[in-house]
């Protein structure tokens, strides 16, 4: 089993900032798709960023120019760098493992590891 930790949520005000981190296995950070997503209560998980083995990396409408997905080797962790926060963005934030296929936020069950998730809050 693959663990995955994210860290780093926390509460700000709208316009604010923060780093989330996942910590995982080396062999799984450097080698694999990895994707950060959300779920506020009520609402249905959506992907917020991913990053392939090349560096590539994907955003949907609702989070691109604001948040940035990178990827440290050396310390087994993937990072989502969240800017101009919005109340919106509240949620729980996980990271996930993509086990097969292109690196986009897509296709549900291709995501095979997830992490237990950090909590999220923008307060306007």
């Amino acid at each position: 089993q693959v663990q995955l930790v994210e860290s780093g949520g926390g509460s700000v005000q709208a316009g604010g900032s923060l780093r989330l981190s996942c910590a995982g296995p080396s062999y799984i950070i450097s080698s694999y798709c990895m994707g950060w997503f959300r779920q506020a209560p009520g609402k249905e998980r959506e992907g917020v960023a991913s990053i392939d083995r090349d560096g590539t990396t994907t955003y949907p409408v609702t989070t691109q120019g604001r948040f940035t997905i990178s990827r440290d080797s050396a310390k087994n962790t993937v990072y989502l760098h969240t800017n101009s926060l919005e109340p919106e963005d509240t949620a729980m934030y996980y990271c996930a493992v993509k086990g097969a296929g292109d690196c986009t936020l897509t296709s549900d069950y291709l995501w095979i590891y997830w992490g237990q998730g950090t909590r999220v809050t923008v307060s306007s």
